[in-house]
């Protein structure tokens, strides 16, 4: 008996140390979900600007069947330099690249495993196999998941920060927009968790490349412009060059409110999971420390007995 309860003190005193744990990476997911929420809510200003220029493009047609012209108005790109008129480029559909966005590390629930099932299932619908699939990893989960069964993980990025910082995301950009122009992939989709709630997310997957009318979505406008007027630009220097400005900068915001969104839900899935193992741990401290005062309960009551049947022996 008592070898029993020196067992079950062992695993209240266990069980109580991990309680601190969970409770500590509880308290430090919450600060810094808290963080992004108001980094994310200043940048959402920013991101709706760029996407309302755009789609005001596509609404007067600027995007669809653009020709890169040589006129001598249009900015030269330079070695390294992100082109917004690559990204329009259309051409048939051998390989289909697809950035995932995952964890580093674990401890975050359903998280991780939610992005990777949806974007398999994408991958199944589609009809796509290892073989044409060009896998682009912002995460070492996803990378590692996909380097196992055998896709092709063309570039993989671990240690994004908790805050992600905008500069970051732009040499991923041009990463990602260089694989394009070198026709390592002929379409794009960026795979995530969206943030709705501290308990709730869903997976999204958005294409982001080429750049055109159809994958920006224009209804808004469309129904302004059914209503008797509609978008007019005057450019100057030249179209070239107010696209080769504006399409970067749309693709950067695509790439980093996606980062930012699902870091969003990568500290509010952690929190959830820490909260549900502390409770857990609680819940099993309170049913050993019963089972412990039981166990003693039981052994004083049998020395009790012990003594008294000794000393009516004794009598």
């Amino acid at each position: 008996m008592g070898a029993s309860l020196q067992e079950v003190k062992r695993r209240i005193s266990s069980t109580k140390k991990t309680e601190q744990i969970t409770g500590a990476m509880q308290m430090v997911s919450t600060a810094k979900l808290s963080q992004i929420q108001r980094h994310t809510t200043s940048y959402q200003v920013y991101a709706d600007k760029i996407r309302s220029v755009i789609t005001h493009l596509a609404q007067t047609h600027l995007l669809d069947g653009k020709v890169i012209s040589d006129s001598a108005s249009t900015p030269k790109k330079e070695k390294d330099q992100v082109s917004g008129l690559d990204m329009l480029t259309k051409r048939d559909v051998k390989h289909t690249g697809i950035v995932v966005i995952t964890s580093d590390r674990g401890l975050v629930g359903s998280y991780n495993s939610n992005v990777i099932k949806q974007t398999m299932e994408l991958i199944k619908n589609a009809g796509h196999t290892a073989d044409d699939t060009v896998i682009i990893a912002l995460g070492g989960t996803g990378a590692d998941f996909f380097k196992k069964r055998g896709y092709n993980v063309a570039f993989e990025y671990r240690g994004i920060d908790d805050i992600p910082k905008f500069r970051d995301t732009q040499q991923l950009v041009k990463k990602i927009v260089g694989m394009y122009d070198d026709e390592t992939y002929d379409e794009l989709f960026v795979c995530y968790n969206h943030f709705v709630n501290t308990l709730t997310s869903e997976f999204r997957a958005e294409q982001m490349l080429p750049i055109s009318a159809i994958n920006i979505g224009s209804e808004d406008l469309t129904q302004k412009s059914d209503e008797g007027y509609a978008p007019v630009y005057e450019m100057e220097p030249s179209q070239d060059a107010i696209l080769e400005v504006v399409l970067p900068q749309y693709a950067e915001s695509l790439v980093y409110g996606a980062i930012l969104d699902a870091k969003t839900s990568e500290h509010a899935s952690s929190s959830t999971a820490m909260k549900s193992a502390t409770d857990n741990a609680k819940d099993i401290i309170s049913s050993l420390e019963l089972q412990f005062n039981r166990a003693r309960q039981s052994a004083i009551t049998t020395e009790i007995t012990e003594i008294t049947g000794a000393q009516a022996a004794l009598d």
